[in-house]
């Protein structure tokens, strides 16, 4: 396990590794949302800038931990991104974002790891934007995407009620929607799509 967790975190591998379901992944995004209309987008944990393509001819920031990912996207993709964590004071950023995207993250943290990003993304968010969360779910029953979700690096994958305490508690829901990513016909992983705003 700590081999392939270590592949994953090179950005070739992770890229390979998502390609097969990148686009279905974010699929409830586009399928609520006009991202024509979008002005500025921060990209929290963005990895090596896999979801930079649908936010073309708008201001972006990406945003991750791991140095090898923000210099392959960099260089991949042209745009503006950052090795920084979004938690720290020293990290600045001039006005607020319409648009944040928080892409299968939160399962890697703690409850109060999560309580403390949320209340800072909230603080980045402008009053008129809304906040895009993508997250894997422990299924409530044994099977293929169990197994999967107890593989997953992250130690914190949820069930759905968990994620909506845990979500609900900054921001107030306009869409909090579970959704399967399959493989074959068969349900890989269990997922869940939260759009919300401040209060």
């Amino acid at each position: 396990m700590r081999l392939l967790h270590a592949l994953i975190a090179r950005p070739l591998t992770y890229r390979i590794w998502q390609a097969p379901f990148a686009d279905r992944k974010i699929h409830p995004i586009l399928a609520h949302n006009d991202l024509t209309r979008v002005r500025r987008v921060l990209d929290v944990a963005c990895g090596p800038g896999t979801n930079t393509k649908y936010f073309r001819g708008v201001e972006y920031l990406g945003v991750d931990w791991n140095e090898d990912y923000i210099r392959y996207a960099s260089r991949r993709y042209g745009r503006h991104f950052v090795c920084a964590d979004v938690t720290d004071p020293d990290f600045a950023v001039v006005g607020a974002f319409d648009f944040i995207l928080v892409n299968s993250v939160l399962h890697h943290l703690s409850d109060a790891e999560i309580g403390t990003l949320l209340e800072r993304l909230a603080q980045l968010l402008s009053p008129d934007g809304s906040i895009h969360l993508l997250e894997l779910v422990r299924p409530p029953t044994p099977g293929v995407a169990g197994l999967l979700a107890r593989l997953d690096r992250g130690r914190y994958a949820r069930p759905l009620a968990e994620w909506h305490r845990l979500l609900t508690a900054t921001f107030v829901p306009e869409l909090f929607e579970p959704y399967l990513l399959r493989g074959l016909g068969v349900p890989l992983w269990h997922m869940v799509y939260f759009k919300g705003r401040v209060t």
